[in-house]
């Protein structure tokens, strides 16, 4: 597999292969593959990465 991803300051590009096994690709909508970080290190590291989802970060309260 070979992965290039635009991570707003640059180009990165992954590559990997699996031995004995595949890649569960995510479904591509208007030509596009749309995944988070969690999910990409878990497609990565040959694991199902419907099940990672991004940790949520508390959202900032203004002051008043």
């Amino acid at each position: 597999m070979k992965i290039v991803v635009w991570d707003g300051s640059g180009l990165v590009m992954y590559w990997k292969r699996l031995d004995g096994s595949s890649f569960k690709w995510p479904p591509i909508v208007a030509g596009v593959m749309r995944m988070n970080a969690a999910q990409l290190s878990a497609l990565v590291a040959g694991m199902d990465w419907t099940r990672m989802h991004a940790p949520r970060t508390p959202q900032p309260k203004a002051l008043a």
